[in-house]
C-alpha cells in the first residue's frame, strides 16, 4: 500500500491514531519499536537537537529531518513543516513538493506568520495557501491544515472553526487547531467538519478514551518526548553536579534497554 493511503487509513479506525513525534532518528526506531503505526516530525524537537529555539529551523535542513526520519522506520511519516517557510502560495507549494519528494506520508502547514506583531494570516491568504499544497498534495501526502490562533492567544474558537472549515474546502485532508483542549471546544471542532481531526496532547487535554468518545482522529504531542528527554538529562546532570550522586541510573537502565531492543535490527 503506498504511503499515503496506508497513512490516510490510519484515521479511519475506531480509536484515534497515536502519532508521537520523533525528535532524532534514535527515537525514531525506538518509537517504531514500542508498536506505534505512525509518526510525525516536530520543529520545536528538532530545532533542540541543533540547540535552537523553535521557528529558527530552515527549509532544507526540515526537509532533510523529514528525509531522516522516513529512512529510519517503515511507518508512515508526516512532516512539520511550519507555515510552509514561505508567506506566498507558490512557495508554500514548493516547499510541499520537495516534501513529497523525500518520500513522507505526509505534511501540516500552519497559518502563522512567525510575526509577533501579526501572529496569523488574513483568513484569505491562509486559504490561498493551503489550496496549493493541496494542489500539490493531492493524492499523494495527507495534508494537515493547521489553525493556530490558540497557541498565539487568540481563543476564538468561531474564527479556529470557520479557518477549519475553509481548509477543507481548500483540500486538506486533516484539520488541526494545536492548543484546543476543552472537551466542549474539542467536540466543537469535530462536528464542525467533515475531515479527521487531530487534537495535540497539551496540559489539560482530555485522556485519549475520551478523545476517542469526542470523535478524534488523530493524537499527536509535539515537542513534549524530546523535551521529557531533556528534562530528565538536565535533571541527571544536576544531580550528578550539586549532589555526586547516581541516581539518574534508574532512568538511564531502561533507557539503555529500550535501546538495545529498538537498535537491535
Amino acid at each position: 500500500m503506498a504511503a499515503y493511503d496506508r497513512f490516510l487509513e490510519l484515521h479511519q479506525g475506531t480509536s484515534p491514531l497515536l502519532m508521537p513525534n520523533p525528535w532524532d532518528v534514535g527515537s525514531a526506531r525506538l518509537l517504531a519499536s514500542l508498536g506505534f503505526e505512525a509518526l510525525a516530525t516536530t520543529s520545536s524537537g528538532f530545532a533542540a537537537t541543533l540547540g535552537r529555539l523553535d521557528g529558527s529551523v530552515s527549509r532544507d535542513e526540515a526537509i532533510a529531518h523529514g528525509a531522516a526520519i522516513v529512512g529510519a522506520t517503515d511507518l508512515p511519516v508526516s512532516a512539520d513543516l511550519e507555515n510552509g517557510f514561505a508567506d506566498e502560495p507558490a512557495a508554500v507549494a514548493e516547499t510541499v513538493g520537495l516534501a513529497l519528494g523525500v518520500g513522507l506520508a505526509g505534511c501540516s502547514i500552519e497559518d502563522s506568520t512567525g510575526n509577533a506583531e501579526t501572529p496569523i494570516y488574513d483568513l484569505g491568504l491562509a486559504v490561498e495557501r493551503i489550496a496549493a499544497a493541496a494542489e500539490v498534495a493531492s493524492g499523494a501526502l495527507v495534508l494537515t491544515g493547521r489553525a493556530e490562533n490558540y497557541l498565539h492567544g487568540r481563543r476564538d474558537l468561531a474564527d479556529t472553526i470557520a479557518r477549519l472549515v475553509a481548509y477543507q474546502e481548500a483540500g486538506a485532508d486533516v484539520l488541526f487547531a494545536p492548543g484546543v483542549v476543552d472537551a466542549g471546544e474539542i467536540r466543537s471542532l469535530v462536528t464542525s467538519v467533515d475531515r479527521p481531526v487531530n487534537v495535540l496532547a497539551f496540559p489539560g487535554c482530555p485522556p485519549v478514551a475520551e478523545l476517542a468518545e469526542l470523535g478524534v482522529a488523530r493524537v499527536s504531542i509535539g515537542g513534549a518526548f524530546a523535551f521529557v528527554a531533556l528534562g530528565a538529562a538536565a535533571e541527571a546532570a544536576r544531580e550528578l553536579r550539586e549532589d555526586g550522586t547516581y541516581r539518574f541510573w534508574s532512568v538511564a537502565t531502561p533507557g539503555a534497554k529500550a535501546a538495545r531492543a529498538a537498535f537491535r535490527a
